[in-house]
């Protein structure tokens, strides 16, 4: 074998990589998840993730910044790499593996608007969004049940609760948002096991009845470039 073949790299096959970002938004009290809808093929005319495919010169979380934006208008936002996506024919361009990310925001703000590949964008009810491209239904799937964990965990919470809440009050949101009954004494028991809250020196009501009130000991994170965990 001669030199040139042995360091001949054009053998190896390319897969292509992209990245989707599955964005949550509290509303009307519903968990509601960003869409788009699909401009051009494959899956034209289609409601989507955002996302797309990753420049050569630039990194995942850059690439997945870039193209909510792009499609969306939406940046500023908090975003956690979750999952990866491979099966051989989930895109029929070519081979392509998907980097997933996924985020909770006050949707109130946002303003979002159709750009690039997207025709329309909106927000759908997780619980029951359109038929989606690909396999973004399997995508918005394990988005959600990684949403579940993070609600016990981290400090997300914060980003649709008032400042100072009753343990019920909080319940009650995260029963909205996962569409399900949670045991009272097992989500206090849960919660605050999980050392994200504090009590505050003020309470609500008087006399025996009156109820502690909490605030979250933190507040998610943003990286430098606008993205960030959900610390």
């Amino acid at each position: 074998m001669s030199e040139a073949e042995r360091y001949d790299v054009t053998k190896y096959e390319r897969p292509s990589v992209t990245v989707d970002v599955v964005i949550f938004g509290v509303m009307e009290g519903d968990l509601k998840v960003l869409l788009i809808k699909r401009r051009n093929w494959p899956f034209e005319g289609m409601w989507a993730i955002p996302g797309g495919f990753v420049d050569m010169d630039e990194s995942l979380e850059d690439a997945a910044t870039r193209e909510l934006y792009e499609e969306t208008g939406v940046r500023g936002v908090y975003l956690e790499q979750f999952y990866t996506f491979g099966q051989p024919d989930r895109d029929p361009r070519t081979r392509v593996i998907t980097v997933a990310y996924l985020a909770l925001v006050d949707a109130g703000p946002l303003q979002p608007r159709a750009a690039d590949d997207a025709a329309e964008v909106g927000w759908f009810s997780v619980h029951n969004p359109p038929p989606l491209a690909s396999d973004h239904a399997d995508i918005l799937k394990r988005a959600l049940q990684r949403l579940r964990h993070k609600l016990e965990s981290t400090a997300l919470g914060s980003l649709f609760m008032p400042q100072e809440f009753t343990l019920g009050e909080l319940r009650r949101a995260y029963e909205r948002i996962l569409n399900e009954k949670l045991d009272g004494r097992r989500f206090r028991h849960r919660i605050l096991a999980a050392d994200i809250l504090e009590e505050t020196e003020t309470r609500r009501g008087g006399g025996r009845r009156a109820a502690r009130l909490y605030r979250f000991k933190t507040m998610p994170r943003p990286s430098s470039k606008g993205s960030g965990c959900f610390g």
